[in-house]
C-alpha cells in the first residue's frame, strides 16, 4: 500500500449523516468510470436516500467506509449476505485516491466479512466492457462468469386473477409467508434466503413481495420488487425486480404477466428483470413475451465460492441495489 493509502483509516460503519457525502462519492466515481469507458456524456445521478438506507441496513456490519486524514469519505463497500449467498456492491474509491492500493483493501475487507458470515457464494458484478475492472477483480481471485441481462416489459392491465402481495395479508400472516418463501428459495437452490430483504423492503415502503401460487394454494414462486424511485428527486419510472424464485421455469410466463400487471398498478411504465445467463429458459420466456434487452453486466465469483445455478426452477438474484 502506498503512503497515500496508508493515511486512510477504516473500515468504519456507515451512519445516516454520511449519506450525502456517500451519495456524492458514488455519483462522481461511477460517472468517471463511464467517462473512462468513452461515455463522457453519462452522468450517474445520486440515488434515493431511502434506497441507501435499505442497502446499508441490509448489509449490517458489511456496510463499510474508509476516511482520509481529514475525516472525509475516501472509499466504501457494501457487502451483502442473503443466506449463504454473499455479494458486494456498490463499492468505490474516491477518484483522487485511486491507484494507491485502496481498492484492493476495500475488496479484501468485503471478502473477509462474507467469508466470516459463512457465505458459500461470494461475487459481484461489473460492466463487461470495463477491461481494467475485470483485470482488477481477476487479480484478487475473481473469475468471470456469464452475463446478467437486464430486460424490461411494458406495463399491462391487470389480469382477472391477480396474484396477491405480501402487504395485502394481515400482519400476523406475514411472518409465516416470509418463512414459506425462504423454504421455497432454499428448496430450489440450497442456501438461498431473501427474508431480510423482504422485511426491509416493506419496512422502508420501497415495494412488495408478489406471490405466485398453484391451483392447490402452494407457493410456486415469488418476486421481490421495488417501485420507489431509484434516483433522488425523480418520480417513479419502473418496477425493479430484486429477487425472483420459481419452483419451475414453466411458470415464468405467468410471473412475467403478473409483474407487468403490477407495474401498471404501481403507476410505472415498465418492469425491469435482471436475468443471469445461467437461466436461458427464463430469458427465452421473457423475450417471447416481448421483453426488450436494455443492459448487460458481467457476473464474477471469487475462486472457490462460485455460484451454482438451481438444478431445476429459477433463482434470479439482483447483485445491485
Amino acid at each position: 500500500m502506498s503512503d497515500v493509502a496508508s493515511r486512510v483509516s477504516g473500515p468504519f460503519p456507515i451512519r445516516d449523516e454520511d449519506l450525502t457525502a456517500l451519495n456524492g462519492l458514488f455519483s462522481d466515481a461511477f460517472s468517471e468510470r463511464y467517462r473512462r469507458d468513452g461515455m463522457a456524456g453519462v452522468r450517474v445521478p445520486p440515488l434515493n436516500p431511502v434506497i441507501w438506507r435499505f442497502a446499508i441496513e441490509g448489509s449490517a456490519k458489511g456496510a463499510m467506509l474508509w476516511r482520509d486524514g481529514l475525516g472525509k469519505i475516501a472509499a466504501f463497500n457494501l457487502a451483502h449476505v442473503s443466506g449463504r449467498e454473499g455479494w458486494m456492491g456498490p463499492l468505490a474509491v474516491r477518484d483522487d485516491l485511486q491507484g494507491h492500493g485502496l481498492g484492493r483493501t476495500i475488496v479484501r475487507a468485503g471478502i473477509e466479512y462474507l467469508r466470516g458470515a459463512g457465505c458459500r457464494v461470494i461475487g459481484l458484478e461489473t460492466m463487461p466492457r470495463t477491461m481494467d475492472n475485470i483485470g482488477f477483480y481477476a487479480a484478487l481471485g475473481f473469475l468471470p462468469g456469464r452475463l446478467t441481462i437486464t430486460l424490461t416489459l411494458d406495463a399491462q392491465p391487470a389480469t382477472d386473477r391477480r396474484p396477491p402481495l405480501l402487504s395485502e395479508h394481515a400482519a400476523d400472516e406475514r411472518a409465516a409467508i416470509i418463512t414459506e418463501a425462504a423454504a421455497l428459495a432454499d428448496a430450489v437452490r440450497a442456501g438461498s434466503d431473501y427474508s431480510r430483504e423482504i422485511v426491509l423492503t416493506l419496512g422502508h415502503g420501497l415495494g412488495d413481495l408478489l406471490l405466485l401460487r398453484d391451483n392447490w394454494g402452494e407457493m410456486e414462486g415469488f418476486a421481490l420488487f421495488h417501485d420507489a424511485p431509484l434516483v433522488e428527486g425523480r418520480s417513479r419510472e419502473e418496477l425493479r425486480v430484486l429477487k425472483l424464485v420459481l419452483r419451475d421455469v414453466g411458470a415464468m410466463p405467468r410471473m412475467a404477466e403478473a409483474l407487468a400487471a403490477q407495474a401498471r398498478r404501481s403507476g410505472v411504465m415498465r418492469v425491469a428483470i435482471r436475468v443471469q445467463g445461467d437461466y436461458p429458459g427464463a430469458f427465452r420466456a421473457l423475450v417471447a413475451r416481448g421483453a426488450h434487452v436494455r443492459w448487460t453486466d458481467l457476473r464474477m465469483n471469487l475462486t472457490g465460492f462460485e455460484e451454482v445455478p438451481a438444478a431445476s426452477g429459477v433463482v434470479l438474484s439482483n447483485w445491485e441495489i
